[in-house]
């Protein structure tokens, strides 16, 4: 497997596993970390089932990278639309990826290091980690992140957390929305463990169309909605997939894509 400078990319077995590894900077990214990861994520091989993405050492990501920012304050507008645009295709690339998504927050995310949380599918957390939208504190806002944090939190949370900059607790980033579990610091890779196992169960093919007809569903209008819904489950009905699904419950047996299917 390809070797990175920002990213380490493991694969156990059918998990691949994705450490923002910049530890001594707080995982903060830049332009090379925003590219690694979009080449990461546009090329996930058909065999992989789930993507677990964290940070090493104490923190999960705590936004832009220091040196990072100081160039870009150097910039011109259109050098500057140029980057943020860069950033903007890594969050749609990991928020459009049909595979399970996991972010295993082991750490602190500030800033933009909120937005890997925005497009991931289950956000899991360290009950020690805090979290904080802090770009009006610099004279900026979260402006990239801003479509993605909005669609998972609402309006209302976006628009308090974004202007406070407040620093909040991983059990309210829970009540929120932005997270979707807490645990104890020492139960984290157990917790991904057992969702990872809950997620192996599901049909591939299924769970790739679930997100992206979720995606869809909030653009449309609810007569629209009602019937691309029942034209969906139709088509899964008789799928090759679908079928093997219904049989396997039929017959109290695994489906073929589970362990232990036949």
């Amino acid at each position: 497997m390809q070797s990175y400078s920002s990213i380490l990319v493991e694969k156990r077995g059918q998990v691949l596993v994705i450490t923002l590894n910049r530890p001594e900077i707080g995982n903060a990214f830049n332009s090379e970390l925003i590219k690694e990861l979009t080449e990461v994520f546009a090329l996930i091989e058909e065999e992989v089932r789930a993507i677990v993405l964290t940070g090493a050492g104490k923190v999960f990501c705590a936004g832009a990278d220091l040196n990072w920012m100081k160039r870009m304050a150097e910039f011109t507008e259109e050098e500057n639309y140029a980057d943020a645009a860069a950033m903007d295709r890594m969050f749609r690339t990991i928020d459009v990826c049909p595979k399970p998504v996991l972010a295993k927050v082991n750490g602190a995310a500030i800033a933009g290091g909120l937005g890997f949380l925005a497009v991931s599918d289950i956000v899991v957390a360290s009950k020690a980690a805090k979290f904080g939208f802090t770009e009006v504190n610099l004279g900026i806002i979260p402006a990239v992140v801003s479509p993605y944090v909005m669609s998972k939190i609402g309006y209302s949370q976006t628009r308090s957390l974004f202007l406070s900059a407040e620093i909040f607790s991983a059990e309210k980033a829970k009540e929120i929305g932005l997270v979707h579990e807490v645990v104890e610091p020492e139960l984290l890779d157990a917790r991904i463990e057992e969702r990872l196992k809950d997620l192996s169960k599901g049909g591939p093919s299924a769970q790739a169309i679930c997100k992206e007809w979720l995606r869809q569903l909030t653009e449309m209008d609810i007569d629209t909605a009602r019937e691309k819904s029942a034209r969906l489950i139709a088509g899964l009905r008789v799928s090759p997939e679908g079928q093997e699904g219904m049989r396997a419950f039929l017959e109290k047996r695994k489906p073929i894509w589970a362990e232990g299917g036949n």
